[in-house]
């Protein structure tokens, strides 16, 4: 008899693969090697394993590349990791830990699972999975027909007699899962006139959420993702760029430069980088975390509660001494199953984690209500006080709407405890919300779509996205009208301030982690440059003036606060010169150009200009440069598969 695993769409029924007959079972196997069996070793491993790890290296059975964000997972625990660029991983073992069984798995390949010894190097070759993870499709046919078994990748085969038999008596149609996610709706910035609007204010955004959103559409669901889903400036901000660090005393300093816009050459493209002060790990201050996790029924799918477990084990395996970790969940009620624990005790904590399990309704404000308590009664005054929040931002019972959690949340950071906030799964992720939440919490947003963004994220931005520099960071740009007639912003719609927020310290504004950059793109139409719009009938047009290269374009304007501070302190910049040809500029406004190009594209943005996907893909290309962690590699590869995915790859708007 086969059993029914899950369902799909139009009543599609999800079966798996092991119970077929070995005729659908056409994947070839996986090979394994290790020792003096591994082909070209990288850097990395070949250095001597000590005996309280394993290491190797995962590449593609096909054609011996290695590959990046495989999740090697100690069987039986969510003690793992995910393979660098290069396909190579070192996985540290628990004390005590001599032998056991590595699993290896990555979307689009056979699992493998491998014995292995403390020390010993396990090199895997994985082979891709026709099958889709071993699962089969069966469809419904005519009355009297057969049913057919569509193997994902392949052509449909009929079963035979048997099959068919059993398919009858065990098939019955289930309604097709809802899609309930959820993405707020904002008009793309428009040209301002700088006669009319000589200032542009806006809060910083450091969220990386709506990048490894869009990589998810991309890469797992093959489509294209909501226009909505898609936040340029996010997409911008993911990557980091060559800025300089700061010089002053200032947490940050202020970056700017000029070039000619690669979609519309008669305009300028003006770049504004923020970088925060690198702080090293073991300089910052303790840290008070309370983890907040959504252990509701809609968290049961392994995308959600088993990687939210998976993703803070890594975090937990860096804590410190001086650190302390508490654990409250919710669900139909909230309750505190891990006190106040030092990072010492990674045992406990790790216990606590694995015994989480998904089930009942969302009782989401209760559960913020005894975070927060929880973290201000262990406050630490010169500490790094934190609620971090995981889940599908799916609250259902309690305070639900955004205006109810946003008031809690309001209250509760004045208490100096920030929030941050992990958005986990598909098909209910309540983007939207989520990032209102951490917005007003003091904190920041990040989707987790597999192992390998938690450990970016949680581990390698730990400082980033944990330790706060400054507060209600604000951005202004005053334009100079005798150079510059007109500009957009691009991205953070949702970000915009009133002109008179800037020097208005009771408004909340974004917050800047240890080492974390912001970039923001202009779009400027110079002086001289064809108008937007037609000459004025009843007013004199402005007569076009000839200025020397010295003059200023714009002058930026940053305000800031201490974390536990209340008066903002102002940093400033002027930018100068003439914009040279784009393939003239820095590697890091040509990168920004080429991301901001491929997220109007998906945005489906109507401003004018000629941008496609091949003058993106070009642009790219060749600002690829360092990229040790493949993740520029890895957004060209997006870049390609958007295009696939684009009726005729259209152009951005009326590019």
């Amino acid at each position: 008899m086969l059993f029914v695993s899950r369902v799909l769409p139009a009543g599609r029924l999800l079966l798996l693969a092991a119970l077929l007959p070995a005729c659908v079972r056409q994947s070839a196997p996986t090979a394994v090697t290790t020792g003096a069996e591994q082909a070209n070793p990288t850097a990395a491993l070949a250095a001597a394993l000590d005996s309280m790890s394993v290491a190797g290296r995962v590449t593609d059975r096909s054609n011996g590349q290695g590959l990046p964000g495989v999740t090697v997972l100690l069987k039986g625990t969510t003690t793992g990791i995910s393979t660098n660029h290069d396909g190579s991983y070192q996985l540290r073992l628990p004390a005590g830990l001599t032998q056991g069984t590595l699993q290896i798995s990555s979307v689009g390949y056979q699992m493998v699972e491998k014995p292995f010894r403390a020390g010993q190097r396990v090199n895997v070759a994985l082979a891709a999975d026709t099958k889709q993870l071993n699962e089969v499709v069966v469809t419904g046919g005519q009355p009297g027909a057969a049913p057919s078994i569509r193997i994902r990748g392949l052509a449909t085969i009929r079963g035979d007699h048997k099959a068919r038999k059993a398919m009858s008596a065990d098939y019955y149609q289930q309604p097709p899962p809802q899609n309930r996610e959820s993405y707020a709706h904002l008009p793309e910035n428009g040209f301002q006139q700088v006669s009319k609007e000589p200032l542009s204010t806006f809060s910083i955004d450091v969220d990386p959420a709506s990048y490894s959103n869009v990589r998810r559409y991309l890469q797992q669901e093959a489509q294209l993702p909501p226009a909505d889903a898609v936040r340029t400036e996010e997409l911008i901000n993911y990557f980091t760029y060559n800025y300089p660090q700061p010089t002053t005393e200032a947490p940050a300093a202020l970056h700017t430069e000029i070039a000619r816009c690669p979609w519309a050459p008669a305009h300028q493209l003006v770049l504004v980088g923020v970088q925060a002060r690198n702080v090293p790990t073991e300089k910052l201050p303790p840290a008070n975390l309370t983890f907040l996790i959504d252990v509701s029924g809609s968290m049961q799918s392994a995308d959600k509660l088993p990687l939210v477990k998976a993703s803070l084990t890594q975090l937990v395996q860096r804590m410190r001494p001086q650190d302390r970790v508490s654990l409250v969940v919710y669900a139909g009620a909230a309750g505190l199953v891990l006190p106040p624990t030092p990072g010492t005790q990674r045992a406990d904590i790790l216990a606590a984690l694995n015994r989480l399990e998904a089930g009942g309704s969302t009782a989401g404000g209760e559960g913020l209500r005894l975070a927060y308590a929880t973290a201000r009664q262990h406050f630490l005054k010169e500490g790094n006080n934190r609620v971090i929040l995981c889940s599908d931002g799916d609250f259902n019972v309690g305070e639900s709407s955004d205006d109810a959690m946003e008031h809690l949340i309001t209250q509760e950071r004045e208490s100096g405890v920030f929030l941050s906030v992990l958005g986990f799964g598909t098909g209910n992720l309540q983007d939207s919300k989520m990032e209102r939440l951490a917005d007003k919490g003091n904190g920041n947003y990040a989707y987790i779509d597999n192992l390998d963004e938690g450990r970016r994220v949680l581990v390698k931005q730990f400082g980033g996205t944990l330790f706060t520099l400054a507060k209600d960071v604000k951005l202004q740009v005053e334009f100079n009208p005798a150079r510059v007639q007109a500009y957009r912003l691009i991205g953070y719609e949702n970000r915009l301030l009133a002109a008179e927020d800037f020097n208005n310290d009771k408004k909340d504004a974004g917050e800047l982690g240890a080492g974390q950059q912001v970039t923001a793109l202009y779009e400027v139409v110079p002086v001289g440059a064809p108008g937007l719009i037609d000459p004025l009938k009843y007013q004199a047009p402005a007569q076009a003036t000839k200025v020397p290269a010295t003059t200023e374009w714009l002058t930026v304007k940053m305000r800031y606060k201490e974390p536990q501070g209340q008066q903002s302190r102002l940093i400033s910049q002027p930018l100068g010169g003439e914009g040279r040809p784009v393939q003239e500029a820095s590697e890091s406004l040509r990168w920004a150009a080429a991301v901001a190009q491929f997220g109007q594209l998906l945005h489906q943005s109507t401003q004018p200009g000629r941008g496609t996907y091949d003058s993106t893909l070009q642009l790219a290309r060749a600002a690829r440069g360092k990229d040790d962690d493949g993740y520029r590699a890895e957004c060209i590869r997006l870049m390609e598969t958007a295009a696939g995915l684009t009726p005729g790859a259209g152009s951005v708007g009326r590019r």
